[in-house]
């Protein structure tokens, strides 16, 4: 008699969330964070907690910044490769979202290892060394600890000159807003642990999330570049409100230009969603007007918690085809103006 053939192993059981969409939700976030004690701030210090901008930024002298940042999180794939290069990828994003250019990084891994293989822990590690070896950094150091569910990620340190420094506030009304990467990677994600997602979308989800952001490295030279983020855990609308509440301005996209990822709309209307999304509305929709014609869908996805998404640009009107030739030199093909920047209070309206 043959033996049964082994179940595959699929990392995405091990975890009660995955990707960004592991991120506590915004309204739990912010009273945390409001009860906190105020710490030091040094003169240096550029960029701390103040706008939950995506790096800290440090001032050395003159024409050299520290930029700082880490980011860690449970599988959001089954494959162990695929899982490493994602996380690396979405970690790395912070130091572009702020200009920077990365310089080096530290793993942070915690393993379940009495239940994972040393195989699949390993192949976890080289898919992150695969990344920053695109980005053209070592992995310096980090840190390891036994846990129960996987979880991995970098602290990613870069360089910025404080002239090119590109934060998430800064926002000009009248300012457009630029968008580089489609949303729905929290619904493909969904999708995949539904086992509803083809090879297909799963190419395209990997294509997305393993992206680097090296167009912010250029966003950041480019004067008419006003605020620069990227889009995660907290959705389109949560990363779009942080630049409206820290440059004191209000903000109107029309859904029609944001770009998707294929498919990801059908999905969602087939119920099809992350609980990371309600999580997400439930933070903060009490800021963001939504028109008739945007239903549950449209919302979903506006909220969709993005894993490694692309970034959000406030630019000067007459700096969009710049910015958007920035993001198609570097293979942004689906880089879209969605919308633009207001005055008023800090809210999103959505048509």
């Amino acid at each position: 008699m043959n033996a049964p053939d082994a179940v595959p192993l699929r990392l995405t059981s091990f975890s009660h969330g995955g990707g960004c969409g592991c991120k506590i939700a915004p309204g739990v976030l912010s009273d945390i964070l409001a009860k906190s004690a105020p710490s030091l701030v040094p003169p240096q210090l550029l960029v701390g907690i103040e706008t939950s901008d995506d790096a800290a930024v440090y001032r050395i002298n003159d024409r050299q910044a520290i930029v700082a940042t880490t980011d860690f999180f449970m599988p959001i794939v089954d494959d162990p490769f695929d899982f490493g290069a994602i996380a690396a990828t979405n970690a790395i994003s912070d130091v572009y979202a702020m200009g920077g250019t990365p310089l080096f990084a530290l793993a942070l891994v915690g393993m379940p290892v009495s239940q994972l293989p040393v195989d699949t822990i390993r192949k976890i590690l080289q898919g992150g060394e695969s990344v920053c070896a695109k980005a053209g950094i070592p992995i310096a150091g980090g840190h390891t600890i036994d846990s129960v569910e996987p979880i991995y990620g970098l602290v990613a340190i870069g360089l910025v000159d404080p002239a090119n420094l590109k934060r998430n506030a800064g926002a000009l009304p009248g300012d457009r807003l630029v968008l580089g990467k489609p949303l729905g990677v929290g619904v493909y994600s969904a999708a995949l642990k539904k086992e509803k997602l083809s090879p297909d979308g799963y190419a395209a989800m990997l294509a997305s999330t393993t992206q680097l952001n090296t167009p912010g490295i250029a966003l950041g030279a480019l004067p008419g570049v006003h605020a620069l983020t990227d889009v995660t855990g907290f959705g389109l609308l949560g990363h779009l409100l942080e630049i409206c509440r820290g440059s004191r301005v209000g903000a109107a996209i029309e859904f029609g230009r944001v770009p998707l990822h294929p498919g990801t709309l059908d999905f969602v209307r087939q119920g099809v969603v992350t609980g990371a999304s309600g999580r997400n509305w439930a933070g903060y929709g009490a800021d963001v007007d939504l028109s008739a014609g945007i239903g549950e869908p449209e919302r979903a996805l506006l909220t969709d918690p993005q894993t490694s998404g692309g970034l959000l640009v406030a630019c000067a009107p007459e700096a969009v085809a710049d910015v958007l030739a920035i993001f198609r030199r570097e293979g942004f093909a689906a880089a879209a103006d969605i919308g633009a920047v207001t005055a008023g209070a800090p809210r999103v309206a959505v048509g």
